[in-house]
Order: C-alpha cells, then sequence, then structure tokens
C-alpha cells in the first residue's frame, strides 16, 4: 500500500494512492464505519484510523489492514454508484493537484541518519568503511515533502545532494534482534539527505551542516514493507535538472536493515514513524572533479525503485 500524508484547506490527513487520485483514508473510513451502522463513526474512525500518520503507524498491523478494507470498500463505492462522499456529503477522493503533498510522516520524533554505508560511496571519499555504523540525526524542522523548495542559505557555499532509501519504524522496540527487524518496519521512503558540505567539513560534526530548514526532503509515500521484497535489491537515482548524478542499487549497502535497526535498538528506543536513512552511494557533487555542487534554480529528483519519484527545486534564501 501506497500511504502518504497531504493538506487540504489547513488539516493534515492520511492518504493513499487510487489510479490518479488521493483519497482521504480518515474520511473513508468514517464512511466505512457509517455504512456499518456505527452511532458515531468519527469517533470510530479516530479511534482506529486517525488522520496523523504518526498515529495511525502506532495502530499496527491492525490499524493496516483496516486500511485496506476500507480502501476496499471505497473501490467497491465506486463500482457500484460511480461516486462516494462521506456521510454529510464531505469529499473522501481528489486530484492531486488540490491537496498539498506533506512528507510521508510529518513530525517524527527522531530522523537517524548513516554515514558511509554504501561501499563506492566510502571510495570515492577515499575513506575506510567503519567498523559499526556512523550515526547522525537531522531536526524534524528540515523535513519538506514534495515540490517544496530547498532554500539555499546565504551562510552556505557549498550546497550537495545524497539519495537515501529510508525506513520508518512502526512499532516501538528497543533491544530488537536482528531476526526479528523486519516486524518493527512500517515501510519504505525517498529521503534526500541535503548537506552544506563547507559547514559540515569545518564543524567536524555534521548535525548543524544537515539539518538547516528544508534540508530533508521526503516522500512522496511511505510504501508498505509488504510491498517491498527485498530493500537491499532496489535501484536508485538521483537527477539534477536532468542529468544522472548518482546512480546505483541498495545491494551496495555495507550494514544492512536488520543489523542497522538492531544496532539503533541497542542504544535508544524505536518509536512508531522515527525515520532511518541508510546512506547514499557514490556521485555526490562534493566528491566530483571538478566538484558539481547544487545551485538556485536547479531542480533535483530521486528515484527508488518501486517508491516511487521526489522532485524539488533549489531556492535562493532570502
Amino acid at each position: 500500500m501506497r500511504l502518504l500524508s497531504f493538506e487540504r484547506g489547513g488539516a493534515v490527513r492520511i492518504g493513499t494512492r487510487l489510479d490518479e487520485k488521493i483519497v482521504d483514508l480518515y474520511m473513508a473510513s468514517v464512511s466505512y464505519f457509517a455504512d456499518l451502522g456505527e452511532v458515531n463513526p468519527d469517533a470510530k474512525a479516530c479511534e482506529h484510523l486517525p488522520p496523523c500518520m504518526k498515529e495511525f503507524l502506532q495502530r499496527g498491523d491492525q490499524g493496516l489492514q483496516l486500511a485496506r478494507t476500507v480502501l476496499d470498500f471505497l473501490k467497491g463505492q465506486l463500482k457500484t454508484s460511480g461516486t462516494v462522499i462521506g456521510p454529510s456529503g464531505e469529499r473522501i477522493i481528489y486530484h492531486e493537484s488540490e491537496v498539498k503533498l506533506k512528507p510521508p510522516v510529518p513530525d517524527p520524533n527522531k530522523i537517524i541518519c548513516l554515514g558511509l554505508n554504501y561501499r563506492d560511496h566510502a571510495r570515492e571519499a577515499g575513506a575506510e568503511l567503519p567498523a559499526n555504523p556512523i550515526i547522525f540525526s537531522k531536526f524534524a524542522t528540515a523535513l519538506i515533502g514534495p515540490g517544496d523548495p530547498i532554500v539555499y542559505p546565504k551562510a552556505v557555499r557549498q550546497l550537495d545532494y545524497e539519495i537515501e532509501l529510508a525506513f520508518i519504524i512502526g512499532r516501538r522496540g528497543r533491544h530488537i534482534p536482528e531476526e526479528k527487524a523486519y516486524g518493527y518496519i512500517a515501510g519504505y521512503t525517498i529521503f534526500n539527505d541535503v548537506s552544506a558540505r563547507d559547514i559540515q567539513f569545518a564543524d567536524g560534526q555534521w548535525t548543524r551542516a544537515k539539518s538547516f530548514d528544508t534540508f530533508a526532503p521526503m516522500g512522496p509515500y511511505l510504501v508498505t514493507r509488504d510491498e517491498v521484497p527485498d530493500p537491499h535489491d532496489l535501484a536508485m537515482q538521483l537527477r539534477v535538472n536532468g542529468k544522472v548524478m548518482q546512480d546505483s542499487n541498495t545491494s551496495n549497502m555495507a550494514f544492512k536493515i536488520p543489523y542497522i535497526l538492531s544496532f539503533l535498538s541497542q542504544a535508544f528506543t524505536l518509536e512508531p514513524g522515527d525515520v532511518v536513512a541508510t546512506g547514499t552511494p557514490a556521485g555526490v557533487g562534493i566528491f566530483r572533479d571538478p566538484p558539481a555542487l547544487l545551485r538556485a534554480g536547479d531542480v533535483v529528483e530521486l528515484e527508488i525503485e518501486g517508491l516511487g519519484r521526489l522532485r524539488n527545486p533549489v531556492l535562493a534564501g532570502q
């Protein structure tokens, strides 16, 4: 299932794709419970399929199964009547142009990132693969969604891109063994670890350089775990103004996802909605000869097999 978060009229809702349209899953569930004869379908929907992605993920597999049931109900209604509305006439289906796509999880408690986790990237950086995963964090205020501009701050001189596969935590856990790791993953998304290289190298650590506002484009979907049979065999490509800059495969990861998740959980509790970005392959701008860094006016497109396409323009800071 391709889950997403969207905004309309100031409200952010959980949704999914149906053909070329966006389905408001929360309002669809209200319609579903009303059809079952529930006295208060809104309260029932809030309890079992809440409009917030992070709260929805806390419902675990039961919430996901209900979302599938609601979508099947919606398809049946469309087949029978050709249209579907909420119990009080509310709209349930929108054209993408009518809504604003947000990051799939707009408000994660944690954004956890890995450095030097691709063999080809370590080679281009002239670095040895680390003995253990290199962990750093980005702040949630850096998050932006599809189509939102990456703002090039005036204080930055070297702005760079990094395509990454991210997994989203779907179940709270600590001290998770590798063999049980996938059971704690809700799904996968595309992540751009935008970086201010001049600040990164000057600071000697990465948090400030990678946490400027707008430096964490993510989306467009949270693709559920069942639709990604092998997350370690996905083609991935990043383009700037249509030119291919990164072209690799998740098979080049040094530390695989079960190990990463288990490793992280030995230190801190993982919670539904937490984002873990698994590192970038070769081709980043700073290590090209000559360097090929981002400029205002550029358009950055990221694509990972089965996960969709994430596109963001670069805008000069004011």
